[in-house]
């Protein structure tokens, strides 16, 4: 993970952006991408999105992952440690036993 969020930094560096990558802005940006992401899905059956989007739905996924690995990167997260310490979160949330099978929230366990 810390090669690609290197290229992705070597990316912005090499274009001067790092002045308009502020946190606040990163995060925006951040959200504005997932929309855009949402809007391959919109008025269509998860099937047909993805038959009709996939090559810009990808596009879209790679986006919000290269804004979510500068983000951690400006604000000195270690993104790979970020997720293992939230799988462990969510395997107390979430325990096999309560919640195999199920979409309820934790709080509703």
């Amino acid at each position: 993970m810390k090669h690609l969020q290197q290229k992705i930094i070597e990316f912005r560096d090499a274009r001067n952006w790092k002045q308009f990558h502020t946190p606040k802005d990163l995060a925006i940006s951040l959200s504005l991408e997932a929309g855009e992401l949402l809007e391959n899905f919109q008025w269509k059956s998860s099937e047909e999105a993805v038959k009709t989007n996939l090559e810009n739905i990808k596009d879209e996924i790679a986006d919000v992952v290269i804004y979510a690995l500068l983000l951690s990167h400006e604000l000195g997260i270690d993104m790979e440690k970020a997720v293992v310490d939230k799988i462990k979160k969510n395997e107390q949330k979430y325990p096999i036993e309560k919640s195999f099978g199920s979409k309820k929230k934790y709080t509703e366990l």
